[in-house]
């Protein structure tokens, strides 16, 4: 179980940022001890961070398929009609 501070030095984020990803169900917390304080999952973390690349693996195809597709859209470059 990590701090919200310790999370957030992992993931190089504010530690607001940590907490409202804790909030939006992002990374799994818990509340612990009097006063209650925020403790994370290591294997939340570990999950975030695979859907982090996964989302970045994605979006790197789904730009690289845009790109693929303008000859598609623009014509392949020749001159004249092409039909």
């Amino acid at each position: 179980m990590f701090t919200p501070a310790q999370v957030a030095e992992m993931l190089q984020l504010p530690v607001d940022e940590v907490l409202a990803l804790i909030l939006d169900g992002r990374l799994r917390g818990v509340k612990v001890g009097t006063p209650a304080r925020w403790r994370i999952e290591a294997a939340s973390v570990e999950g975030y961070l695979d859907d982090q690349a996964e989302e970045a693996r994605r979006m790197a195809l789904w730009r690289e398929s845009n790109a693929a597709s303008f000859p598609e859209l623009w014509g392949r470059g020749q001159s004249g009609t092409q039909r």
